[in-house]
């Protein structure tokens, strides 16, 4: 039972990291499959690669606009639940650990992170994408579920 929980848990990795890199290219016209996320927060942890880190946060700068000008209302509530977290040890490689936090999640939205910069950014399509793939080691984990205590609501 445990072999067949960790197939399951790498398939999953896999999957979410074919799903945001390698499933995402320039040379189609058709968009990916949106990555849309249940829950009301999530945990997306994500490896960059060491010596890219400069790179892939130039990238979620750029998102960060493409969220925040976006006249899509959607894509403006994402922006004000969708932060960034970098950990500040690296793991045994080198490489660096990002996750995000998404709080709360706006359901329905697409969270394809090269899609949402097409749509706002297409002359620079080929650079980010370029420029993301070339940080991007590995998607770790994506994790999501609904609050169950906030000690910081107040009633």
């Amino acid at each position: 039972m445990r072999e067949r929980t960790h197939w399951l848990m790498s398939a999953v990795i896999v999957g979410l990291a074919v799903a945001q890199v390698g499933g995402q290219t320039t040379t189609q016209d058709a968009r990916p499959t949106a990555f849309t996320i249940d829950g009301g927060v999530a945990l997306w942890t994500v490896v960059i690669k060491a010596d890219k880190t400069q790179d892939f946060e130039a990238i979620m700068a750029r998102l960060q606009q493409a969220l925040r000008q976006s006249d899509k209302p959607e894509r403006q509530q994402q922006a004000a639940g969708w932060k960034l977290l970098k950990i500040d040890k690296p793991m045994p490689d080198g490489n660096v650990v990002y996750v995000h936090v998404i709080n709360p999640v706006v359901r329905g939205a697409d969270y394809t992170l090269l899609q949402i910069l097409y749509d706002e950014f297409p002359d620079e399509r080929q650079a980010m994408y370029d420029l993301y793939r070339g940080a991007f080691a590995q998607s770790l984990s994506l994790v999501s579920g609904s609050l169950v205590a906030d000690s910081a609501q107040t009633q």
